[in-house]
């Protein structure tokens, strides 16, 4: 079965790669706004029983759900064989419990929602915490593929003697696999959530890096106050100055400027969303 891929503005260079790596046909199609602010999408390529794979780093989902639902609408009614989003960076993965009452588990609803537009997904790193498994959110197929051999063989090849640290806990999934790849020692630091910005990171023991380069790893950097923290606390004990390295690079506000302003020797990021910190290429993961 013949398949298609579309590219939602701003990804066409990742879904070129994709189409050509597939040798696949380049679908074409228009997503813009009206004046008043809301969604316009046409298809203008026949996806009439064809597999239909749309490109579209999701970072901002909020700007861009509404355009992802009307063209999964429209491809339905087009008879698309099926649909599948590639969604390098999967927004909506860190409130999975209840924290507060009144609120909603919006990790749930949103892969709700995903479910009801497209037949499957495929993401680099989605951040399972409490849940184990994207199946136990997405009522569709989901593939997931992880980043960290790529960070591993970039670290490999520009870092000498790296010592990997986890800024907090939730990092180990990422930390441990990327030292194993790497056949590095690792170790995690403690930190403690007061708020969105507001972290608290305690070193359990100073590590011994014995002539090793610091380089902390994690999969998102959103606000940066983990890594910011993570970074001064290290620079603190005497420790040189950590380079940082993340899956996915939100960078929200100043964070970027803020995490190099804190001290990091340089951050590093893969392009699963556009950042000039970009130097681990995802694509032929995807």
């Amino acid at each position: 079965m013949e398949r298609i891929y579309f590219s939602f503005p701003g990804d066409e260079q990742l879904a070129d790669r994709l189409t050509s790596r597939n040798k696949a046909v380049r679908g074409v199609m228009e997503v813009r706004r009206f004046p008043d602010g809301e969604s316009y999408v046409r298809i203008d390529s026949d996806v009439c029983a064809k597999k239909v794979v749309l490109v579209c780093r999701l970072e901002k989902p909020d700007e861009k759900i509404m355009s992802i639902y009307f063209f999964s609408q429209i491809a339905k009614s087009l008879n698309a064989a099926t649909i599948t989003l590639v969604v390098p960076y999967l927004p909506y993965m860190r409130q999975d419990k209840l924290f507060n009452e009144g609120e909603g588990i919006t990790s749930v609803a949103f892969a709700q929602l995903l479910s009801s537009m497209v037949d499957e997904i495929v993401t680099i790193d989605p951040h399972l915490h409490r849940f184990h498994t994207l199946k136990e959110l997405y009522s569709i197929t989901t593939i997931v593929i992880t980043a960290t051999k790529s960070i591993a063989d970039w670290i490999n090849e520009n870092v000498n003697n790296p010592f990997i640290i986890g800024p907090d806990n939730e990092s180990e999934q990422w930390v441990k696999q990327v030292a194993q790849k790497c056949k590095a020692p690792y170790n995690f630091l403690n930190k403690t959530r007061h708020g969105d910005k507001c972290v608290e990171i305690v070193i359990p023991e100073k590590p011994d890096l014995n002539g090793k380069t610091p380089v902390l790893v994690d999969d998102i950097i959103s606000s940066g106050k983990t890594m910011v923290e993570a970074v001064k606390q290290l620079k603190n004990t005497g420790i040189d100055a950590p380079l940082c390295i993340g899956v996915h690079g939100i960078f929200s506000g100043n964070a970027y400027e803020e995490l190099k302003n804190a001290g990091a020797s340089d951050v590093i990021t893969t392009n699963t969303i556009q950042h000039p910190s970009n130097r681990i290429d995802i694509t032929d993961l995807l």
